[in-house]
């Protein structure tokens, strides 16, 4: 995939995992809907850290992102935007299988980053409003000690009386198109949409092996 794809991915999973764990902490008292989505979902995430195997467990993080995150993340559509052009292609089957490994690859992803969870806030800045009332930008600084801040905001769309994320971006750098240009390359080399997500598969099967013969 492209340069710093990686690295882009551990990024956006700790700044998912520090907005939702530690955004209470700074938090305005007159946060709107949206802003409210993310800091009630920190609450539950400090509770989870009380318990000293949790970062551990790939089983119980699995639980613990099925139950407070992912309603709050729309990983259907953040999934077809990833896809883009392929998505309308693939077939009912292969987009429920990448949508699947594709979440395996963000909690896989989510765990690793927990270990390196240090002394980190969140700060809400103002929201602009959309002409589209449905959409929200939801933006944050994680703020450290000693280091300037990092842009991270949410692109957020009211679906059924709740506010769910769709795409994050990461000092100016947008989940969906770092992933749909990683993605598009995988697609190029391999030449076909079920290759990709075979090998998706076999490496989320790998990493959970390994992290298995570890624990």
């Amino acid at each position: 995939m492209i340069k710093g794809y990686m690295y882009f991915l551990q990024i956006l999973v700790f700044s998912l995992m520090v907005n939702f764990w530690s955004a209470a902490a700074v938090a305005a008292p007159d946060l709107i809907d949206p802003q409210v989505t993310i800091e009630d979902a920190s609450n539950r995430l400090k509770q989870r850290l009380q318990d000293p195997g949790f970062v551990k467990d790939f089983q119980k993080i699995n639980e613990f992102v099925n139950q407070v995150i992912y309603p709050h993340v729309d990983f259907d559509l953040i999934s077809s935007l990833v896809l883009g052009k392929m998505w309308k292609d693939a077939t009912p089957n292969q987009k429920d299988s990448f949508k699947k490994e594709f979440q395996v690859l963000l909690i896989r992803t989510y765990s690793r980053a927990l270990f390196e969870l240090k002394d980190w806030s969140v700060r809400f800045l103002p929201i602009n409003k959309e002409e589209d009332e449905r959409k929200v930008m939801v933006k944050t600084e994680i703020l450290q000690p000693g280091l300037q801040p990092i842009s991270i905001n949410y692109r957020m769309l009211h679906i059924n009386d709740d506010w769910k994320v769709y795409d994050i971006i990461i000092e100016g750098v947008s989940l969906v198109t770092n992933y749909r240009t990683g993605f598009k390359n995988d697609m190029e080399r391999s030449g076909s949409l079920q290759e990709v997500i075979n090998q998706l598969a076999k490496k989320n099967t790998e990493a959970l092996n390994n992290r298995a013969d570890k624990t």
